[in-house]
């Protein structure tokens, strides 16, 4: 499977006992890392309020990053747009790529506190079918997650309030994301016909993605502009199917691509063997739950911290479609679950997310898989 190329989505997590430095530093050398072991893409995702997460700003440390690699390609994985402006955005990877030209992927979301369920197109159910939670091919496709508690939480009110000036709009997400490639392209005009340039921005060399959870508007967005599409099974695994398949129906091609490209993410730990992989895997469960409780992603707990916590039949729920889709253990089994997503999603592309308490056992982990998926 060495044809598909493997990328890295970093959270920048904060394990317990650490600080947000210390995260930062394992970031920057786990990028020079896995550069190292031939992964195509490192990219950042962007998060806010979560006291276990340093990544709050995809554009600042991938200019760190940046400047500690030389071949990776390096992105967002995504720039909330919901808290931000099309001006902003190509401005802020304008000047990354200005001093690295050719090695930027931006990668666009919706969220950012944007309001729940506005103009979103309407989510298609997919047409593969999945029997007893598992598509045709094995994969475990558990039911759909729902997220409208956490958009209602007093904690991602206040999220949305100390993001946005007060009294501000969020504008609808595909006029925005149209703007972004007319800045980008250098041939925006105002609704009066006035012209706006971008510089640093304009002619940039990066390569646009769009990220989303289901078949709903960023499939729809990503398919009608012809851009690359990143569906996130590690985020919501029980509608991966429907966003590849949404994406791909939508598709037209464009300037930037002839054909669908999608790539797919997948939550993984791996190690020598399956039962040292799932002891660096227990803090996983409750690290999620904080997430899903609207608490906040916690510090990333050691085994016997995770271990010590109390759990309930409601927490197990809670968090069941993540866990049952992390993919633990040798690098055997992890790679044969890989080869499993990419077939059940036709995936051009599969990206690595990793969290480990110990640094060294994270960058171990995609070493391993490196080095399994390489003579495959």
């Amino acid at each position: 499977m060495s044809g598909i190329p493997l990328g890295v989505l970093d959270l920048v997590p904060i394990p317990s006992g650490s600080t947000a430095a210390d995260a930062l530093r394992d970031t920057i050398d786990l990028a020079r890392q896995t550069e190292r072991f031939g992964y195509a893409r490192y990219w950042f995702a962007e998060h806010h309020l979560n006291p276990g997460v340093a990544g709050a700003s995809p554009a600042v440390v991938l200019a760190l990053t940046a400047s500690a690699t030389s071949t990776i390609r390096i992105g967002s994985g995504a720039v909330q747009l919901g808290h931000r402006t099309a001006l902003s955005t190509v401005e802020e990877f304008g000047l990354i790529d200005a001093l690295h030209p050719g090695r930027l992927d931006l990668g666009l979301g919706r969220s950012g506190g944007r309001p729940s369920g506005r103009t979103a197109a309407p989510r298609p159910s997919a047409t593969t079918p999945v029997v007893d939670g598992r598509a045709p091919n094995g994969l475990r496709i558990p039911p759909r997650f729902s997220f409208e508690h956490l958009l209602g939480s007093p904690r991602f009110r206040l999220q949305h309030t100390l993001l946005h000036q007060p009294g501000a709009g969020t504008q609808d997400y595909g006029e925005q994301v149209d703007d972004i490639l007319a800045l980008l392209r250098g041939d925006y005009r105002s609704a009066d016909g006035t012209e706006a340039h971008a510089v640093p921005g304009e002619g940039a060399d990066v390569q646009i993605w769009i990220l989303g959870s289901s078949g709903g508007q960023s499939a729809d967005v990503a398919g009608r502009n012809g851009l690359r599409f990143a569906a996130n099974y590690h985020v919501s695994p029980g509608t991966v199917l429907e966003a590849a398949e949404g994406y791909r129906a939508a598709f037209r091609p464009s300037a930037h691509l002839d054909k669908p490209h999608v790539s797919v993410s997948a939550d993984v730990v791996v190690a020598e063997d399956d039962a040292t992989a799932r002891e660096l895997a227990t803090g996983y469960g409750p690290w999620v739950r904080s997430i899903r409780t609207a608490e906040g992603a916690i510090p990333f707990p050691t085994p016997a911290q995770a271990r010590a916590l109390t759990w309930t039949d409601a927490d197990r729920a809670l968090v069941a479609d993540r866990v049952d889709t992390q993919f633990i253990g040798s690098p055997g089994r992890v790679a044969d679950q890989l080869e499993q997503l990419q077939e059940a999603t036709a995936a051009d592309e599969l990206i690595i997310t990793t969290i480990t308490h110990d640094h060294a056992d994270r960058v171990r982990s995609y070493r391993l898989l490196a080095q399994e998926w390489e003579r495959r």
